[in-house]
């Protein structure tokens, strides 16, 4: 791909609060409360180890080492853009998420325990379908 110059649209993920469109990168920090967002995403992985989270590693770059596997899931656009809502929004307000690719198997996983643990309902919609998160179980039964 690269001598053919292709290149892959890096994952997105979007989130409307106030009118506002707040876009989130993988492993973003430009965003004025990134560092906010970087804390409570801590926690809630603490939280969603607690009840049994092991990051499926499938899900991320073939060119990373094993190690740093854990440190490149945690930080997908869907889960800051997820912790950013939950952030910004009163508890109970649903979470809806649009995202321009597919959702990797290691985010479903996260967004199902995320809904779970705030007791949230998450909807993200990505490039298949929407998914619905509520009370630890999405709408796809885990068949995307």
């Amino acid at each position: 791909m690269k001598s053919k110059g292709i290149k892959k649209a890096p994952g997105v993920s979007n989130f409307e609060l106030n009118n506002i469109v707040h876009t989130f990168l993988a492993g973003d920090q430009s965003h004025p409360q990134s560092t906010r967002i970087y804390e409570e995403l801590d926690i809630l992985v603490g939280k969603m180890r607690e009840l049994g989270y092991v990051p499926e590693t499938d899900s991320t770059l073939h060119d990373v080492e094993d190690e740093d596997k854990d440190g490149h899931l945690a930080v997908h656009s869907e889960k800051l853009a997820i912790v950013f809502a939950i952030l910004n929004t009163e508890p109970g307000t649903p979470i809806r998420i649009t995202k321009n690719l597919r959702i990797c198997g290691d985010c479903h996983t996260a967004s199902r325990l995320i809904s779970k643990i705030t007791q949230r309902e998450i909807i993200i919609r990505d490039t298949n379908r929407f998914h619905n998160f509520a009370n630890g179980v999405c709408s796809c039964g885990d068949y995307w």
